[in-house]
């Protein structure tokens, strides 16, 4: 056999490409419905266009499967970080955009939240065994490191904060309003999804990491 004949033609490169991007897409829903220990692979393939047998030749396995929505869930919420162009934003402005990014994200993704619940129950144990695991985190960084930067070098931002310090900061406001919505709501009485409120809670979150980042400065 040539290499001629091993190359794989257009269409049929196409056709595997949707087909597991629609794997991957009712396996979200699944895993993020289920859980990793509720999701069915025999139900995965009920709901697509194709069979188990094809999902384990795409994955090799329900592990394989659950790491792979994932990566494509991360994937995803750092794609968009990369493509926010900020470069030429003032320094406050671009933080407040990377931070209303993540938020508009979350909320139109629960999915995500859900899945990120999930393997934080598990402690990460499929996480970790990722082979692009290292690359998840390196766009929210390196955006974040960019901005902040910018922000210390005009003697706006303090400098006792890392890119890293910021993710989590602006990550625990949008994860709680997704992953506790429904808990808070049955104590508080407040349903944090609440369109009327959404404005205000976007704001909120910009003007956090912000105060945050300038009160040092501010006092000295």
């Amino acid at each position: 056999m040539t290499s001629a004949d091993q190359v794989v033609p257009p269409e049929r490169q196409r056709d595997a490409e949707r087909t597991r991007a629609e794997i991957l897409e009712i396996a979200t829903e699944e895993f993020a419905d289920r859980g990793y220990d509720g999701a069915r692979v025999d139900e995965i393939a009920a709901r697509t266009r194709t069979t188990k047998r094809m999902i384990y030749y795409y994955f090799r396995s329900k592990t394989g499967l659950y790491v792979a929505v994932l990566e494509h869930a991360y994937a995803g919420i750092r794609a968009l970080e990369t493509q926010l162009d900020v470069a030429d934003l003032h320094p406050a402005r671009a933080m407040r955009a990377l931070a209303e990014l993540t938020f508009d994200h979350h909320e139109a993704h629960p999915a995500f939240i859900r899945l990120v619940s999930i393997e934080n129950i598990h402690r990460a144990r499929h996480l970790r065994t990722s082979p692009i695991l290292s690359g998840l985190a390196t766009p929210a960084v390196d955006v974040l490191g960019g901005i902040l930067r910018r922000g210390r070098d005009g003697g706006l931002f303090r400098d006792d904060v890392d890119a890293l310090d910021v993710h989590m900061v602006i990550s625990a406001f949008c994860v709680f309003r997704i992953a506790n919505r429904h808990t808070f709501q049955a104590i508080f009485d407040r349903d944090m999804l609440e369109p009327g409120r959404r404005d205000h809670y976007r704001r909120m979150l910009g003007d956090l990491v912000l105060e945050y980042l300038t009160a040092h400065v501010a006092r000295a």
